[in-house]
């Protein structure tokens, strides 16, 4: 199946972030399983790109043309789709994927996981919607979605929409008995 991984692009980040996205990315080809992300040479998307590169996976890259600068984009993907918008490629992300990786990023990686959690708790799609919590990165998410469910802001079982896990194994696990039993 092909996994969206959502991150950061930021290159200035400690270097477990880009080590275990990196082994994330590894992992995902060796279980056969190909990569939809937003295109970045940089940050945890370039990590998640390498590692899939590294192990001869899939790689579709899904970008924006004012994207398109010199070492803004990773030029090794099996496919490249340039959009014209960022609303268009969150599209492209969800459609042309089955699972959701969220692995440690800033207020885009959260805009696009709130979307997509927002679609599932609509049943708008149905997929598996993973947090790699690296170095408990998203411990404080989880508070507040658990908070947001305390304060009846939002129903209980949309908690189980998503899951947080710090191992890769676990992910891929999860998901593929997630698509499995669909």
């Amino acid at each position: 199946m092909n996994i969206c991984i959502y991150g950061a692009a930021s290159p200035e980040l400690a270097q477990i972030y880009y080590d275990k996205t990196e082994e994330l990315g590894r992992q995902m080809a060796k279980r056969g399983h190909g990569l939809v992300f937003g295109g970045g040479e940089t940050g945890l998307m370039g990590a998640a790109a390498r590692g899939v590169d590294a192990e001869g996976g899939y790689l579709l890259g899904i970008a924006p043309r004012f994207f398109d600068e010199p070492g803004i984009l990773y030029q090794h993907c099996t496919e490249f789709i340039m959009t014209e918008t960022m609303r268009e490629r969150k599209y492209l992300l969800e459609e042309k994927s089955q699972a959701t990786i969220v692995v440690p990023g800033g207020i885009g990686t959260y805009e696009e996981f709130f979307e997509i959690l927002t679609l599932k708790s609509l049943k708008r799609l149905d997929r598996a919607i993973v947090f790699y919590n690296i170095n408990g990165y998203y411990d404080l998410m989880k508070q507040l979605l658990e908070h947001t469910v305390k304060e009846k802001f939002m129903e209980p079982e949309i908690l189980d929409m998503c899951k947080f896990m710090d191992k890769p194994e676990e992910i891929f696990d999860y998901i593929e008995q997630y698509c499995a039993e669909k």
